[in-house]
């Protein structure tokens, strides 16, 4: 079953007089349970259709549906309610609040959410998250008191904690070393498969693609190819994670 359906997308910035066509008709499917890359150049257009997929924008036209639900003729409130309940976002720089301990980064998303969660029991479950992520002893600690690659797990406790069931990650290891970098790769492998969520990689980067299952390939906002990830990077990664399934904390 599909979770993302797109047909025709189209996306035109107005800048004065000036039309800037920016995606020119993407006809996308991506399964509910996949793990995809958005693979593209800057100024391709992923990032655009990342922010539509994303509900953080909506095509000029062109149809979209988000688990069924018609987003490209949503009202910004029913945007924003599809973020809230059925979006994680993952970026590149973290965006963690400063001088905000670890846990209550991850708590602010149940600020605008409809879980009803008790206070307590959203606690607990951010507690759970981080925990599981390895950062059981680090929930206390300001983002200015953890690693690049602690930051990073605890933007993508902050993502889980709504129970989305689709994660976007925007060049999600931009801002790491390669091996924390691969080390992040293989827990958004485990989310994946442990819990199913669909989760989708923007990203320039083949070596990070090559962790995903399929790499669809943007261009001039154009898409170019959707195929299944077969290559031998992809190969060498599962045998990475096979060989280091402990190194992401608990199963998630």
């Amino acid at each position: 079953m599909a979770l993302i359906e797109l047909d025709d997308i189209r996306k035109t910035y107005h800048l004065g007089e000036i039309d800037v066509p920016v995606l020119r008709g993407v006809s996308l499917s991506i399964a509910a349970g996949e793990m995809v890359a958005l693979m593209g150049a800057s100024g391709s257009g992923k990032t655009t259709l990342m922010n539509i997929i994303g509900c953080l924008d909506h095509p000029s036209s062109g149809t979209y549906l988000l688990d069924g639900a018609d987003m490209s003729q949503a009202t910004p409130n029913e945007r924003a309610r599809a973020r809230n309940e059925k979006i994680g976002f993952v970026f590149q720089s973290f965006n963690l609040l400063p001088r905000t301990s670890a846990i209550d980064n991850v708590l602010m998303p149940l600020e605008y959410s409809h879980t009803g969660l008790s206070s307590g029991q959203g606690y607990a479950r951010a507690k759970e998250l981080l925990d599981r992520l390895g950062l059981a002893d680090r929930t206390a600690n300001e983002p200015s008191q953890l690693s690049g690659g602690q930051q990073q797990r605890v933007a993508i406790a902050r993502s889980l904690v709504n129970g989305p069931s689709l994660l976007l990650a925007d060049e999600p290891t931009g801002a790491l070393d390669s091996y924390t970098g691969d080390e992040t790769m293989r827990l958004f492998q485990q989310l994946n498969k442990e819990r199913e969520i669909t989760i989708v990689i923007v990203t320039h980067d083949a070596h990070v693609a090559a962790y995903t299952d399929r790499i669809i390939h943007i261009r001039d906002g154009y898409i170019e190819d959707g195929n299944e990830n077969d290559g031998q990077d992809r190969h060498n990664s599962n045998l990475l994670k096979t060989a280091s399934s402990t190194d992401c904390g608990r199963p998630l």
